[in-house]
Order: C-alpha cells, then structure tokens, then sequence
C-alpha cells in the first residue's frame, strides 16, 4: 500500500511539472516571437488594391459575398451609406502609410494629458488615438502605444456613430464619406468640446458635439432636428471596427477580442476565430458595454444606460481581409416634423488602468465595466491582490518592494496554519526512529507496516499530510500574483532594481552567456534555445528552493527522494521564462518560509537538519541521528 501510495505521489507530482512546464514555460518565448511578428506586420504595408478596383471602405454597401441587410429589418451600422439618389460616392484607395491615411482627410486635433490625436472630419470618425503615457518597449526613446487607426491605414481600427433610416426609405444620411463642417475650431481638449454639423439640404440637420475627458473617455452627443414637413424614422447607432486579424498573444489565461457585458448580466468574450465561424451575434439588452480589447489596450462603446439596443458581434470579409466589429442600434424613434431627437454615446480609447476603468464604472454608471480588465475566474483572489499590490506601491514608490511586503504580509495571516503544518512536520522528525523501526519490522508486510505507522501517528497526534499545507497555501497566491503581474498595466514596464527594469517580463540575465560577459544569445539555437535562459533571480529562487527542500529530512523512499532533489532543479529551469516580479515573490517566499519553519521546529524541540543535509548532498558524512 505504501508503495501504491509513493508511486502515486511520484505520477502526480510528475504530471504536475510536466503541465505547468508545458503551460508556463514557453510563454515568454512565445510572446516575444509574436512580438517581433507584429512589428513586423506593422511594417509590412497592405498590398494595393487591384487595378480598377477600389479599396474596400467600412461603411459602404456590402462588396460581393458579404451578407446584405434583411428585408423589412433596419440596416446594420457598417453595412451602407446613404447618398442622395444619383449622387457620386468618392472612393479613396488605400493608402501604404497611417500618415498618408491621415492626411487624407481633414482633421480635428485631440490633446489630452493621455492621449493624443484626430478625428476626422470625413465620416466624424474616432480613428487617430495615441497614448502618450506608454511605450512599446522600456527604452523612453521608443514609439509611444498607437491605438486607433483609419481606414487605408495598414491596420484600420475606429469608432464611428450615426444614424440609419427605416428599411427601403430614400431618406439621404451621412455615411463614412460624408464631409462634416466643424462649427467650432478644434483641438478638442478636456476643457473645450468641438462641435460638427451636416444638412442633407432635405430638411435634416445633424449637430454633433464630441468632448473627451482628461484620460480615454470620448462623449458623442447628437441632435437631430427635422424641418421637413414630413415624419421620418431614425436609428441610432455606434460601432467600433478593425481590419485584419491582428495578431494576438494566444494565452489560455488572458483574453483578446470581441467582448462586452450587457444588460443581460452575461460576460460576453469572443475571439477572432469563434467569431469567424458564428457570425453574427446579436443580444437585445439595455446597459452595458462592448469593444474589442488587446492585453492592455481597448476600444469599447458605450449605449445609454437607459436605452434598449440590439448589441451585435460580427465578422465579415472585405476584400481578402477579414473584419471584425461590434456595434449597437438603438429602437426606431419617430422624428415628427419641426421636431428634434438628441442621442449620447460614449467611447472608451484607452489604456485598462484599474483605477480609471474602476472610476468609470462607480461614478459614470458604467455597469460592469471593471470585467474589461481580465482578471479570471479567480476575481475575488486576483482584484484583490492587485489592490493590495497597488497600496504598498504608493507607498514604496516600487512595484518590488510592495511584492515583498505583501509577501510578509500573506506569511504572518496564514501564520498559525502554517505553525500547525510545521508543528506536525516537527513531531514526525521526533518520532522518525520509531518510523524506521516499523518498517524495519514489518520489511514484507506493508499492510502491517501502514497500519502500525498510521496508529503513531494516532498517538502522537501527527498529520501526516501537514507537510503539504504550505505548499497549498501559496498555489493560489502564486497564480493571483502570475494574473495580476500578467494582466494589469500598472506592473508593465515596473522597475524594480538594477538590471529588472520590468518586472512584468524575464529577468534579461542569462546564466549561458555568463550574464552577458559573451557576446552570444543561447536562446536564438534551435530546439533547446527556449530552455537556455537562466537570470540571476531565478538562480537565487532555485538556490532558496533547494535549502527548503533540505530543512527537512530526505524521504526514505527512494522515488520521493528522487523527486525531492530534481524539483529545485527543474523549477529553476520552469520559472525561468516567467514575469521578474514573480520569480522575485517566489525566491523571496522560500527564504521566509525556511526562516519560518527553522523557527517553529527548534521551537517543537526537532532537529534542524539543514546543514547536515546539506553536507550530505556535498557528499560530506552526516551526523547519525539520536
């Protein structure tokens, strides 16, 4: 039965390695390849468009072989535009540049202490959004983060609003072509709103006011004032669209895509490849909101809280390139003649910082809008965690240090767990002569041989499973700290001390290059490139790993043991790939635990066996227990 039972521990603990190794391990490597891809797409400008064809516009009728709008159905935003009958469509062709996509049309500026920017006056597009407080890389010279982008850009990604007519009606409304006329001068800034204004010379007129606040929120306000003689029927509508399928980090635990949290109390999470496939996806809801969101970065519309809107997720193909949109439509309203109809939308364009998107939802009403920061199903560990994280930052000026602190912090509150865990541990070291001579006795028997170690540890009173608890403690701790330093923008591009400059990424040291003394990059070889990156920290995690491992006794069973001393070894190798912050927790947790456990064991009156398992390991004689 023992042995069933170290066989299994053996196949567990393998297993265990095996798929946090295949899980973890090759995700920095694999972050980085795709990186270096994107900025490499980036790069790459759009092929032209074939001689005599035109350039695919968002917004235009559908091109061949996309879906057109459903008979007796108002038509979705995105999928027509509405010249006057007989009247010329310009048509733009792509260009190879943002620049020249941006010169392309007239412009208002935006400039905000975050962001900067334009919106175009061709279409009254949201399409220019820069963020200035951010930047590709930790080099300050680097680009700063590109946000949105127009269309004939190499990678479109925009908000438009607006408004469609009943089905089969001539009524003339403006499209993504349409030339607005700003009525006030830009730029637009927090303190000064601009204003646009379009007749269709039909009776229509069309006054948009945009305002932007001081971090990423745009408010769209529309009044629509019929002086016609005759009724007509609107719906409002706002989209955000991007060209392409861009490219995207692929991890299991972080999303990127489509997403939304609606009226309907659901959290809606979509990728390029689902929505592909069920396409479109439509839900009549009232509140809420949905985007499209990157790891740090998002683009999402917000319907007034108080309307109903059919909320829609859709994919389409424009040319050779796939599209990707989410959009909302407003209930037809009537508007009777003399009469005017006001609409509001607001745009987020921005960074997911915590504090701004939690402000968002508590003082603008934005329902569940804190959801757009993935924080997994473990929310109410990993919020929390962050929040914690975020104090002490303020109060230490330093991501590494408040990862410490609260390191210190998590050890004294499960103190008195992890002081019964050791105390147990403490009593099965007292009475390991007596576990010897059991199984000295009952060498052929090993039903006898448990029945008579189980009655021991009856009698002193000794969970033999104790040992196990602080490990238990800190694997959920371990993945809310990996989610938090993973997903939250504040640890991006966090210093900690010297060579970390990030601590959201690897430790940049490397052990095979003599940490950078050779001029030579081990991970560029092939096939064992991934596993040849070894940092200064994770070094020192594995080295305090290894002397908790020694604190107690070797395991009799030689399988155990085996395990036992391979484990520091191959989590060095494990973490190694893994965020600085969490390398830096880890090492710094088993070095308070082995003080911790030193403690509590010579406090219990058991041996502390550290350095005679350590000289053991040197192949040093130890010292024969008493």
């Amino acid at each position: 039965m023992n042995d069933n039972k170290n066989t299994i521990l053996a196949i567990l603990l393998s297993v265990i390695v095996l798929v946090a190794w295949q899980y973890f391990v090759g995700i920095p490597q694999m972050e980085k390849q795709r990186e270096q891809a994107q900025r490499t797409q980036k790069q790459t400008p759009q092929p032209a468009p074939a001689p005599g064809q035109p350039a695919a516009v968002p917004g235009q009728p559908p091109a061949p072989g996309q879906p057109t709008p459903v008979p007796g159905q108002p038509p979705r935003p995105g999928t027509v535009a509405q010249p006057a009958p007989g009247a010329p469509v310009e048509i733009r062709p792509a260009t190879t540049t943002r620049e020249a996509a941006l010169a392309a049309s007239p412009r208002i500026a935006v400039e905000t202490p975050r962001m900067r920017g334009s919106i175009s006056l061709r279409g009254a597009r949201i399409d220019d959004v820069s963020l200035t407080q951010y930047r590709e890389t930790v080099d300050p010279k680097s680009p700063i983060i590109v946000l949105l982008s127009p269309s004939g850009s190499p990678h479109p990604f925009y908000a438009e609003f607006g408004w469609v007519g009943a089905p089969g009606a001539t009524l003339k409304l403006p499209g993504p072509d349409t030339l607005w006329t700003a009525a006030t001068p830009g730029p637009l800034t927090p303190d000064r709103p601009v204003k646009l204004s379009w007749d269709n010379g039909e009776g229509l007129v069309i006054t948009r006011t945009i305002a932007v606040d001081r971090d990423y929120m745009f408010t769209v306000s529309d009044t629509v004032e019929n002086t016609g003689e005759n009724s007509i029927t609107l719906y409002n509508y706002g989209l955000v669209s991007r060209h392409g399928t861009p490219v995207t980090l692929g991890y299991y635990i972080l999303f990127e895509g489509l997403i939304g949290a609606l009226g309907d109390g659901k959290l809606y999470e979509i990728n390029y490849s689902d929505i592909e496939k069920k396409s479109p996806q439509v839900v009549k809801t009232e509140g809420g909101w949905l985007g499209i969101t990157d790891k740090y970065w998002a683009a999402t519309l917000i319907p007034n809280q108080s309307t109903k809107v059919d909320a829609r997720f859709s994919s389409n193909t424009l040319g050779n390139q796939k599209t990707y949109q989410t959009d909302f439509l407003t209930d037809a309203a009537t508007l009777a003649p003399k009469a005017k109809l006001s609409a509001e939308t607001r745009l987020f364009a921005g960074a997911k910082e915590v504090e701004i998107i939690d402000r968002y939802e508590t003082q603008r009403g934005v329902k569940r809008f804190d959801l757009l920061i993935d924080w997994g199903w473990f929310y109410f560990i990993t919020k929390p965690m962050f929040q914690a994280l975020d104090f002490f930052y303020k109060l230490f000026g330093n991501f590494g240090l408040s990862i410490l602190f609260v390191t210190v912090l998590i050890k004294v509150v499960f103190f008195p767990l992890a002081n019964k865990s050791y105390a147990s541990m403490a009593k099965m070291k007292k009475v390991q002569p007596q576990m010897e001579q059991i199984r000295a006795r009952y060498t052929d028997d090993k039903v006898k041989q448990q029945q008579a170690l189980m009655e021991l540890y009856k009698q002193e009173k000794i969970n033999p499973l104790a040992g196990c608890l602080p490990i238990l403690i800190q694997i959920p701790v371990f993945f809310a700290l990996y989610k938090v330093l993973f997903v939250s923008i504040d640890l991006r591009h966090a210093p900690f001390f010297g060579w970390i400059k990030d601590l959201s990424a690897p430790d940049p040291t490397n052990l095979f290059n003599l940490f950078g003394l050779i001029p030579f990059d081990p991970t560029v070889l092939p096939v064992l490139g991934q596993f040849l990156h070894i940092g200064v920290w994770p070094l020192i995690m594995g080295i305090t790993m290894w002397f908790q491992m020694k604190l107690n006794p070797s395991p009799p069973d030689p399988t155990q043991k085996m395990i036992f001393d391979w484990m520091p070894l191959i989590f060095t190798f494990m973490l190694a790939s893994f965020s600085a912050g969490l390398v830096i927790y880890w090492a710094w947790n088993n070095t308070l635990s082995v003080l911790q456990q030193a403690f509590i064991m010579r406090r219990n009156g058991a041996k502390i066996e550290l350095w005679d398992n350590v000289k053991e390991t040197l192949g040093m004689k130890k010292k024969p227990s008493t």
